[in-house]
């Protein structure tokens, strides 16, 4: 059945406001060729959009040449302010930015694990409020926050899980409550996926498992073009997967016996001093460089190299293929991204190492690709969530676009 009017205007309109926020700013007559619509159906919608505000004319192609020149159309990307953060163990990281993405403010937040809760979330909710106000008088329509942990399927909440600080999960509540804004949480490694998908390592897969390498480990799943999160949103909680060379075997509380026990970063430093690497590495300018020990030691391998380096970068590429031979067994991705601090200081030489022994462990082939975003992938992820979220309600029918909807739990899509 052939689309309404009023739908086929809204596709019309959703499908231009995603080129000229992808590509724009753009005059009317690359509207016509990028979409394929008429110059009469393509001058309707962009007054359509200029009318309810979410387009104007942002200057004029062709300046240099003589005769008129064609306008040029571009999102009104201060409409309003979208809020990222990465809520990690012991600090938070915050970035606001417009409708395009362009960053406007950002702090970043230590918090001591001797924080009580509630000062802790206080703390937090407060940095939030300062990078807000930073920014511009824009209000924040969406914020989209990257946490460890599992997120509740039915509800989008995150959930009350052992070993992961009260406050995280008094600092979802607590936004929601003061701020007039859409809050969405999400995994934070699920989160760095949709990154490196949109605009990092895997941007042409769109099947692939990311394993997130960072204080701890994870990964997540995702599988033409879409995250799966799994019945329970534990998908990719690789942590607890019981490989050989442990002490033991996880719990149902504990990771500890898992894979997390191999490559989290204590795991990671003590195999480190194992082969006689150093935890910390000199900067560029000579001083001492405070970055995770997991990290530095990785990096101090890859530098210094010798003997002992190439031991210990060889071991825990070793360690890694195990947990990925698992993965791989099951879900035959093709394509495996080595995300995180740890992942991206390893690089490409970390990543042919791993691909070489999972080669040796599995007959499926995976291409194994070191993250090109390391740490901030997390708060790329969750701008991306924000932006979405603000899309689906700035750029409404009633507004002129319909845009693709979240999930029935919030979740990006």
């Amino acid at each position: 059945m052939p689309a309404s009017p009023s739908t086929a205007r809204a596709i019309n309109d959703r499908l231009a406001l995603r080129l000229l926020q992808q590509d724009g700013p753009l005059t009317a007559t690359q509207l016509k060729t990028m979409t394929g619509l008429s110059r009469p159906t393509v001058a309707d919608l962009v007054e359509r959009l200029q009318d309810a505000g979410l387009v104007r004319v942002v200057g004029e192609s062709g300046s240099d040449r003589r005769g008129p020149n064609a306008r040029l159309y571009g999102i009104v990307a201060d409409r309003a302010h979208l809020a990222a953060l990465d809520v990690r163990t012991d600090s938070v990281a915050v970035v606001v930015a417009d409708l395009l993405g362009v960053t406007l403010a950002e702090a970043t937040l230590p918090i001591g694990s001797d924080t009580g809760t509630r000062p802790a979330v206080e703390l937090a909710v407060a940095v939030v409020e300062r990078a807000a106000r930073a920014a511009g008088t824009a209000p924040l329509h969406s914020v989209g926050i990257g946490a460890p942990g599992l997120i509740d399927p039915a509800t989008g909440e995150l959930r009350d899980t052992a070993g992961l600080p009260a406050w995280h999960r008094g600092l979802v509540k607590e936004l929601q409550r003061r701020l007039s804004a859409t809050v969405l949480v999400e995994n934070e490694t699920n989160l760095a996926a949709v990154a490196e998908h949109r605009i990092g390592a895997a941007r042409d897969r769109d099947t692939f498992v990311l394993l997130w390498l960072g204080h701890g480990v994870g990964a997540a799943v995702m599988l033409d073009g879409r995250l799966r999160r799994g019945a329970s949103g534990g998908a990719g909680e690789i942590g607890f997967l019981p490989v050989p060379g442990t002490s033991g075997v996880p719990s149902a509380v504990n990771c500890e016996g898992g894979f997390h026990s191999l490559v989290g970063s204590a795991a990671v430093c003590g195999l480190a001093a194992d082969h006689g690497i150093g935890a910390w590495g000199p900067t560029a300018d000579g001083g001492q460089e405070q970055a995770p020990a997991a990290v530095s030691a990785v990096r101090a391998a890859l530098r210094t190299g010798g003997k002992d380096g190439e031991a210990f970068l060889d071991a825990l590429a070793g360690r890694l293929a195990l947990g990925a031979a698992a993965v791989v067994s099951v879900l035959d991705p093709g394509c495996l991204v080595l995300a995180g601090e740890v992942g991206r200081a390893g690089g490409d030489a970390l990543a042919a190492r791993v691909e070489e022994r999972l080669a040796g462990m599995s007959p499926l082939r995976t291409e194994v690709r070191a993250g090109a975003l390391g740490g901030g992938a997390v708060l790329r992820g969750a701008l991306f969530a924000a932006r979405e979220a603000a899309q689906d309600a700035i750029f409404a029918p009633g507004a002129g676009a319909v845009v693709e909807p979240a999930d029935g739990a919030g979740h990006p899509v």
